[in-house]
């Protein structure tokens, strides 16, 4: 199963890599995003670390929808479906190469959405980053395992765009206020009121038990449901 997932993931990235224009469309949303909240500011305010992490998930939750409608629709534009239902390999292999492509896709698109929310929203690291980089690698498994599996249940559906993001983003709210509450503790600055950081930092351990709780649980639905989402009937 692994080495089908590492060639699904392979041909995705090529494929997305080589045209371009979807991941394009993902990473411009994203910046957009974050730039018109900007304008909401007047010269020399400060967003507060919660929200300015809030605009940054929510970017990246439409990133990661247009992500995975591109990675599906390669595929289904090609006919390609019955393909891979016909590798010798366990068809999971196929949601997590497209799992892994997506995760890696978000993980670009975010290399970007960082620095815009620190030029733009005027943030600044804190000491409490290297548990907000831990939660975001933990929410971003989440997306990637859930986007994989609810982006096949949307294959050759009409209107697929909004019925993913009519799907996903429900399931995806207790991953997304962890992501919000971690972050704003790395965004929180070191000479913020005692009580502040005390307060997120007790509260740190428990948003990372739930991120993790939730990867596993989209874990093993990819793994128990996806042959039967991914099963090539139109």
């Amino acid at each position: 199963m692994l080495k089908c997932a590492s060639a699904v993931c392979g041909k995705d990235l090529r494929l997305v890599l080589t045209r371009g224009a979807g991941l394009t469309q993902a990473l411009l949303l994203g910046l957009l995003l974050v730039f018109l909240f900007s304008l909401s500011l007047d010269a020399g305010d400060r967003l507060t670390p919660q929200a300015a992490a809030t605009m940054f998930w929510l970017a990246s939750a439409f990133c990661q929808v247009l992500v995975f409608n591109m990675l599906y629709a390669v595929e289904e534009a090609n006919g390609a479906r019955l393909g891979l239902l016909l590798l010798p390999a366990p068809v999971q292999g196929v949601w997590l190469g497209k799992a892994a492509a997506g995760l890696l896709l978000l993980l670009a698109a975010q290399c970007l959405f960082v620095p815009a929310v620190f030029v733009f929203l005027a943030q600044q690291t804190g000491p409490g980053w290297p548990t907000a980089l831990a939660g975001l690698i933990l929410v971003d498994v989440g997306m990637a395992a859930s986007g994989s599996l609810l982006g096949a249940l949307s294959v050759g559906r009409a209107g697929r765009e909004s019925l993913l993001s009519v799907v996903l983003f429900p399931l995806l709210v207790p991953l997304l206020l962890a992501g919000v509450r971690l972050t704003a503790l790395g965004l929180l600055p070191a000479d913020a009121p005692a009580g502040a950081l005390a307060f997120a930092r007790e509260s740190a351990g428990s948003w990372l038990g739930l991120a993790a709780a939730f990867d596993a649980l989209f874990l093993a639905a990819g793994l128990v449901l996806f042959p039967y989402v991914y099963s090539g009937e139109d």
